[in-house]
């Protein structure tokens, strides 16, 4: 299986420099420009099947990208990371250090404990594996999302900081040859 993962183009809230969970802000111009840039390197990979986070900008991106030429499939285990009462503040609020601890899976401020999304990103893949285990599959997605998938399928050490790579929007990174295998859920 090979599973290519995406970030949403930019909104709004990404140009500001503020935290964006579950609201369901829309790509900006600069965010369409992005996904147009971007259109043809996913164009050329023909995949057989879509995931999407079912918020607008992650469905608007993934419209972009593959519009009508590849089923689009909306999957909750794909929402961005809940930042509860954070959400629309300036990303100097956010703690990083404490709120991807995986260890400490703070939930302070309403924000979505790091273990839960783990788990639910654990849950897509257990499922993906088993279903689409031949396919070649884009995943379009937030920032949170992506880093934990990328965890996971590297059995990263989860006592190590989980948040050190930038991850601009539009961004793209191919995992090629995964194998058919069940993800356990860490707790």
């Amino acid at each position: 299986m090979k599973i290519t993962l995406v970030r949403h183009g930019q909104t709004e809230y990404n140009y500001q420099n503020r935290i964006q969970g579950s609201e369901n802000i829309p790509l900006n111009d600069e965010g369409r420009r992005q996904c147009y840039k971007i259109k043809p390197i996913i164009r050329e990979q023909n995949y057989d099947i879509c995931f999407s986070s079912p918020l607008i900008r992650a469905m608007e991106t993934a419209m972009i990208l593959v519009g009508d030429k590849v089923e689009i499939i909306r999957d909750n285990r794909l929402l961005e990371r809940g930042v509860g009462d954070l959400d629309g503040h300036d990303r100097s609020e956010y703690d990083y250090k404490k709120y991807w601890d995986y260890a400490l899976n703070s939930g302070d401020n309403g924000v979505e404990p790091l273990q839960d999304v783990f788990n639910r990103c654990a849950d897509f893949l257990n499922y993906i594996s088993e279903k689409y285990s031949d396919k070649s599959i884009l995943v379009v997605t937030h920032g949170a999302v992506i880093r934990c998938i990328h965890h996971i399928l590297n059995d990263t050490d989860l006592t190590t900081n989980l948040r050190t790579s930038k991850m601009p929007n539009c961004y793209i990174e191919t995992i090629d040859n995964i194998k058919n295998k069940s993800y356990k859920k860490k707790r």
